[in-house]
């Protein structure tokens, strides 16, 4: 398709001929398909600041992200672009402060939701739960309804979740759901029904709302006839980026934000959708210009910023084998001789000495560990090459690991300022009688129950009651703290200090290494100063988690360089100098659960693309021969030979430099050999001794 010619308010001299196409094109849909590397950020904030600078009132320009780290730096870019034209322009007016409607699809849907509730007989004030208690709240109704006890085993909790989660944001039914991704749980399938009513009831009834609820009650607002056409009115452009990793849900509630089309821009790559696990459909910006009339304009972003052109050819070819796709072919101004090496070798240890010995030697030629990583499908993949990391005393990173909220002593102290801002918190008030001693989860939930028949005022509740034995010398430090934070006189700025005071001594009795402990409650202090209110801090809190202590394995701060260790779906969006994929054989890529259903083996091709497509200057595809398995139950541990990836046909072997190297034992007795004296004859000197 030509390119449109663009009409632009403003100068964008940065930008190549397709991004500025891009970021002034007019008001009729738009789908952006945005090459790995092509700068799609920066495209997406001219478009924000060409619409700024058109006249554009900012808050009707409503930007949806799937981090808060995205939107906040493409509304810095994007305001900081209209500020350069408003110093260079005499007359022009000052750019806006902010983008008021820039954020996740779940931080935006839970402001809406706040200020429409009432069309949802909601409460305004719902807390929102996490993860983590929400498959607490769904085992306790577990075993309420008698699940925990029936003759076969039933899903545990985090199944439980998943399944919910997943119905919810295909908007497909249970049936399918069970059928398509949990087979083994079809027969519990009028059971999970009854569970996820009572799931249903009970979080509305406390006022609570899980983290799939906010896209789903947002959804239910778009269809509520005239409080979804005033929630669409509120906004003139919507801009959606990642738009290939959005789930049926967003998608829905997108179109219903516009119907026609008008002001909607999607950015984003089919061929990086692979988050089909957490319901992601790639049919939704594969199908997205022909759901208008007429159908959006597509424009294709292919210059790449990032990698070598011999990276791109073998990335290319890599994808140019799916057989439905947005046509495009990534090129690059950064030539280079150095094509991609795919390595045959022996087996795994193999691989991992190979690996090693290359990222000693790119460290040698002065690229740093930290412009390093390998990646891998699966996290276990690694653990060979972790093993030899720590014997070669080489620091590195692994990414995927606790959440900061996952840590027990955080949740212990934001579930005293989620108690006191909304009482029927079940989860969080027990959770937090808990923490004294002498009180189990009977006794906890007695308490809460003598709280709920008080009318949920939790001080007066808790200062009537007789503390159990074992708390008797604490109750009355509880009391007090609750009193205090259940006071609307009480200033939110302090309350997380307040809590932190008051929990400090639990801490110490309750967990090894506090001093360590108490720094993240330092930060979540530091975190609550620079926070408007105790609603927002907790929302917030829930959905853009800050980076915990423990998300990084390995010690990354004893060292000031460090290798990365990442699997392929945490390294999306991430770039390194030199990339190590590991197993790049039939049966780890693609994984050897996807290889029975054609769309699970095209997401796998996509996931090995975006592998490839993290690489500046160096890519390295290793293959090993053999696989080692263990406790097979019928034949013992065994060798498993594996054909190389079938992505890489032997057609496409001409982007690559194929290699073989020697394996590490062959080399040692090639060493031994040529340097080594002749052995001593032992027989001949010994006998001499007795002659």
């Amino acid at each position: 398709m030509p390119l449109p010619a663009p009409v632009p308010t403003l100068e964008h001299s940065a930008l190549n001929q397709a991004q500025r196409a891009a970021a002034c094109h007019g008001n009729e849909p738009l789908l952006i398909i945005a090459g790995a590397g092509s700068g799609k950020t920066q495209t997406l904030a001219h478009r924000v600041a060409e619409l700024l600078a058109r006249g554009c009132d900012p808050q009707r320009i409503l930007l949806l992200t799937f981090t808060r780290r995205a939107a906040v730096e493409m509304s810095r870019r994007a305001l900081r672009i209209v500020g350069q034209l408003s110093q260079a322009k005499k007359g022009a007016p000052p750019p806006p402060k902010n983008l008021v409607w820039a954020g996740t699809f779940h931080a935006v849907a839970n402001k809406l939701l706040r200020l429409h509730a009432g069309a949802l007989g909601l409460d305004p004030s719902f807390s929102i739960l996490d993860r983590e208690d929400s498959a607490g709240q769904l085992d306790l109704l577990r075993t309420e309804l008698g699940l925990s006890r029936v003759d076969r085993r039933f899903p545990r909790k985090g199944t439980c979740l998943a399944i919910y989660s997943r119905t919810v944001n295909t908007q497909a039914s249970l049936k399918q759901n069970l059928e398509l991704a949990f087979p083994w749980c079809s027969e519990w399938e009028q059971p999970l029904r009854q569970l996820f009513a009572s799931y249903v009831r009970t979080k509305f009834e406390r006022r609570l709302l899980d983290y799939d609820d906010l896209l789903l009650y947002w959804f239910h607002l778009m269809n509520h006839g005239p409080s979804g056409q005033k929630v669409a009115a509120m906004f003139d452009h919507v801009l959606v980026d990642e738009y290939q990793d959005t789930n049926n849900l967003q998608a829905a509630v997108l179109q219903k934000l516009s119907p026609s089309g008008q002001g909607i821009t999607v950015v984003g790559d089919d061929a990086q959708s692979i988050y089909s696990f957490r319901a992601a459909c790639v049919r939704n910006i594969l199908d997205f210009p022909k759901q208008y009339d007429p159908p959006a304009t597509v424009l294709t972003l292919e210059q790449n910023y990032r990698s070598t052109q011999p990276i791109l050819d073998a990335t290319n070819a890599v994808i140019a084998l799916s057989p439905e796709r947005f046509s495009k072919q990534l090129f690059s101004n950064r030539r280079s001789t150095d094509k991609p090496h795919m390595v045959t070798v022996g087996d795994e240890m193999e691989q991992v000495h190979y690996v090693v010995t290359q990222i000693l030697a790119q460290r040698e030629a002065g690229v740093p560990l930290k412009q390093q990583a390998v990646l891998f499908r699966a996290s276990h993949h690694s653990d060979a090459l972790e093993v030899e990391l720590g014997r070669r005393n080489i620091p590195y990173v692994k990414y995927g690991g606790l959440r900061f909220l996952e840590a027990a002593h955080v949740k212990d102290a934001v579930c005293c300022l989620r108690w006191a801002e909304n009482a029927r918190d079940a989860i969080a008030a027990t959770r937090v009688l808990q923490l004294l001693p002498g009180i189990g989860p009977h006794i906890a939930m007695r308490v809460w129950k003598h709280v709920a028949e008080s009318g949920f005022a939790v001080a007066k509740a808790l200062a009537s009651h007789d503390p159990p034995a074992g708390a008797q010398d604490e109750w009355a430090d509880l009391v007090k703290l609750m009193t205090c934070l259940s006071d609307h006189e009480t200033p939110w700025v302090g309350q997380m200090g307040l809590v932190r005071k008051w929990y400090e001594p639990h801490l110490e009795r309750l967990y090894d290494n506090a001093r360590t402990r108490l720094g993240d409650l330092e930060q979540l202090e530091q975190i609550a100063s620079a926070t408007a209110s105790r609603e927002r801090f907790l929302s917030d809190l829930v959905l853009d988690p800050p980076e915990a202590s423990g998300n990084e394995a390995g010690p990354p701060h004893l060292d000031e360089d460090f290798l990365i260790l990442s699997t392929i779906h945490s390294a999306k969006g991430q770039e390194w100098d030199s990339v190590y994929v590991l197993n790049a054989a039939d049966g780890c890529i693609p994984s050897d659960m996807a290889t029975g259903d054609a769309t699970q083996i095209e997401e796998e091709r996509r996931l090995l693309y975006v592998g490839m497509t993290r690489a500046k200057n160096r890519l390295d595809l290793i293959h090993p021969l053999r696989f080692f398995i263990r406790q097979q139950s019928r034949y013992g541990d065994k060798h498993v030979y594996t054909p190389r990836t079938r992505f890489i046909p032997s057609e496409l072997l001409r982007f690559f430099a194929c290699e073989s190297p020697p394996p590490p034992f062959a080399m040692a007795n090639a060493a031994n050999t040529q340097t080594s004296p002749p052995a001593v004859d032992m027989v001949a000197a010994l006998s001499s001794m007795w002659q």
